[in-house]
């Protein structure tokens, strides 16, 4: 019994003076003796039995918070933040191992209004903010992080109401973008989206993401940010155009064109969604070499047709749809021209009466074809030649006009010499000078064709 007493009564001065050190550590850090402070609470845990008291790792904590909030102890201790925030998270994993009661734990750091944490946190956000205007995007990155470390330790252990600390995670997303780290960019952005974040310029976010995964070939998480965007933003003509690209280059024709419907369906009198569903259309159904057409190449065609011409109904003088639809119905002519070329003779034979018969009539009907396209052209050329400098895409489409009048003039001319060679045969003088007229009249329109041509890219 005697020994017993003996070992307690020895105990009893060390406890007396860990309790006195740690007094002054606090009385230090309260009179702003910081770096007296910081040494006196290292002294204390450099001891092993004072490393299971709590109180002596918060009181750590705000030394150490203390040193990072002075700019001159900050420097000889680098990680002071790092050091406090460590300190806090053992202070409060002894805290829970203590006390059941989750309303009983933590008493210092309530009593402090989590004041430690706060000032970890705004500290670590005024670095990075300092780090970010000045450019160095790395740094702001790395202090934003640590900033919502603090945020997200608080909001798991019911410090904050707030599930998302919006501001910091956005200036995370946007440090990272900065700094060329575009995968760390995204998941902070996510962060965001994924709440339905609403607020000047977060339109610009849910595009960022859609076209991130767009890039990144990831079709399901693209289509899931711009429906978000769609969501937040319903107003915004971007997601459309979006998904609609999106289809093009990750779909299917047949997703395409169900997702033209679909657009076409809510936006009926929307000229350029008729327009790009017309080329879409056109250029499956179409092809130069007539062998390598779909079976249902006449039906594509005719829908093309169709899109094209609604498209005029909403916007008459559009040039690219007056071109569109002028090659469309000149292709036909084309694709006639050629099944008369097919019709020649074969082993010395002379064609027959019907042969000859049916090659008359197949020119005409190239000539019809390209009388029905060319008013198309002549459109794209007098809207175009109106109009000041161009952009190279619409010089384009002004050359290609004229160049297609000049063929359709030389064709006719072609078949109207042919006429007047016959009508000289028979000597019927009349027609010749009719025809001759019509010649005429061909020939000084090519001419004009051929020196508005030569012209465009001096005049646009």
């Amino acid at each position: 019994m005697k020994k017993v007493l003996l070992l307690a009564l020895l105990a009893a001065p060390g406890l007396g003076l860990y309790a006195q050190k740690l007094d002054k550590a606090k009385d230090l850090l309260g009179k702003k003796k910081i770096t007296e402070a910081k040494t006196e609470i290292d002294n204390v845990l450099a001891v092993e039995k004072n490393q299971s008291n709590p109180e002596a790792w918060y009181t750590k904590a705000k030394v150490y918070v203390a040193v990072a909030g002075d700019s001159v102890l900050r420097s000889s201790v680098p990680d002071a933040r790092e050091v406090a925030f460590e300190s806090l998270k053992k202070y409060m994993a002894m805290e829970e191992t203590r006390e059941k009661d989750a309303a009983k734990r933590n008493v210092l750091l309530t009593l402090d209004n989590s004041q430690p944490l706060l000032d970890l946190y705004s500290g670590y956000s005024s670095a990075g903010a300092t780090y970010y205007n000045a450019g160095n995007f790395n740094e702001a990155l790395n202090n934003f992080k640590k900033c919502l470390g603090i945020f997200e330790f608080m909001s798991g252990k019911n410090l904050t109401t707030l599930k998302l600390d919006t501001t910091t995670t956005l200036y995370a997303g946007i440090s990272a973008e900065k700094a060329s780290k575009p995968d760390e960019a995204a998941v902070y952005y996510g962060m965001i989206a994924d709440q339905k974040a609403k607020g000047e310029g977060f339109a610009e976010l849910y595009k960022w993401l859609a076209d991130y995964y767009r890039q990144k070939n990831d079709v399901t998480k693209a289509q899931h940010y711009s429906q978000l965007g769609r969501e937040v933003y319903p107003q915004d003509p971007f997601w459309t155009g979006f998904e609609l690209e999106l289809m093009r280059e990750k779909g299917s024709k047949e997703e395409l064109f169900k997702k033209y419907d679909q657009v076409l369906a809510e936006n009926p009198n929307n000229h350029l969604f008729l327009f790009n569903y017309a080329v879409e259309v056109y250029q499956v159904g179409y092809n130069q070499d007539a062998a390598q057409r779909p079976a249902n190449s006449k039906e594509l065609i005719a829908k093309a047709t169709e899109l094209i011409k609604k498209c005029l109904e909403i916007q008459p003088d559009y040039p690219n749809a007056n071109m569109v639809l002028g090659q469309i119905i000149y292709n036909q002519g084309v694709d006639i021209n050629n099944e008369n070329k097919a019709i020649r003779p074969q082993g010395g034979v002379k064609l027959t009466a019907d042969q000859l018969k049916k090659k008359e009539e197949l020119r005409a009907q190239v000539v019809t074809k390209f009388d029905e396209a060319a008013p198309y052209f002549e459109k794209v050329a007098s809207k175009l030649e109106s109009e000041g400098k161009l952009k190279m895409d619409d010089k384009d489409i002004l050359k290609n006009s004229l160049d297609l009048l000049i063929t359709i003039n030389e064709e006719k001319v072609s078949q109207l010499e042919q006429k007047k060679n016959a009508a000289e045969a028979k000597k019927n003088a009349a027609e010749v000078k009719s025809l001759e007229a019509d010649i005429k009249k061909l020939s000084d329109k090519t001419t004009e064709y051929t020196e508005k041509f030569n012209n465009v890219d001096r005049k646009h």
